[in-house]
């Protein structure tokens, strides 16, 4: 399965399972001509003959490798991975081995929504609504605490997903101060975490990245 998004500043980003990689390197090399390779230390830039270019990023916890066999042999290893999910109201964690996820933990709390009021009642709901968030935060890393700290020491790379603000407060918790240096740059956009939600994490945390670019148009004085 591959899914395809506009890439800021120009190409696109293709997200692919690791065992479609192969498929998709004979799809690209039908296309663009013969390939050459270039390892970066953390990606691998495949060149088409065509001047078309394909950055291939690892997913989260696995090497780049120095040619497109290694590459691909590492993307398809099995890795366990811990993913936490989470929005203002609700989180998901899980320990996923290979596609398998093996553990999961699913919650949500209460956190009141917006409103247009304004005067001290506004100022009154903003704090209680900051009060709640505060709690469902607390309950999330919790859940985190009891999950995946302590499995910290066999995960290869914690993914995350969500909203960004709610994470940095979730990880904030001295008791996932080691979970949080497994942190992978790889960020999910996830809708309010649910079990399927988490599911589905854990297929694009294992999924190769790759940002497909044409070669840029020469420059003349």
């Amino acid at each position: 399965m591959a899914r395809t998004r506009p890439a800021a500043g120009g190409g696109r980003w293709v997200e692919v399972d690791p065992e479609r990689l192969p498929g998709w390197l004979d799809g690209f090399r039908r296309r663009h001509g013969d390939v050459a390779v270039n390892p970066t230390g953390t990606t691998l830039l495949v060149a088409g003959f065509d001047g078309a270019i394909a950055e291939l990023y690892p997913p989260p916890g696995a090497p780049a490798g120095a040619d497109l066999a290694d590459f691909v042999a590492y993307a398809q290893a099995p890795r366990r991975l811990g993913l936490l999910l989470a929005r203002r109201s609700a989180a998901a964690v899980g320990i996923a081995y290979g596609g398998q996820l093996v553990k999961s933990k699913v919650d949500s709390w209460y956190v009141q929504s917006r409103t247009a009021a304004g005067g001290q009642s506004q100022q009154r709901f903003a704090r209680r609504r900051a009060n709640q968030a505060a709690a469902a935060a607390a309950g999330a890393a919790d859940l985190a605490a009891r999950l995946l700290a302590p499995a910290a020491e066999d995960l290869a790379a914690l993914v995350t997903g969500g909203d960004r603000i709610t994470l940095e407060r979730i990880l904030s918790d001295r008791r996932l101060a080691r979970l949080a240096t497994l942190r992978s740059a790889r960020h999910l956009d996830v809708p309010t975490p649910n079990l399927a939600v988490l599911r589905e994490g854990v297929r694009r945390a294992r999924a190769v990245l790759i940002h497909v670019r044409p070669e840029p148009e020469p420059t003349h004085a």
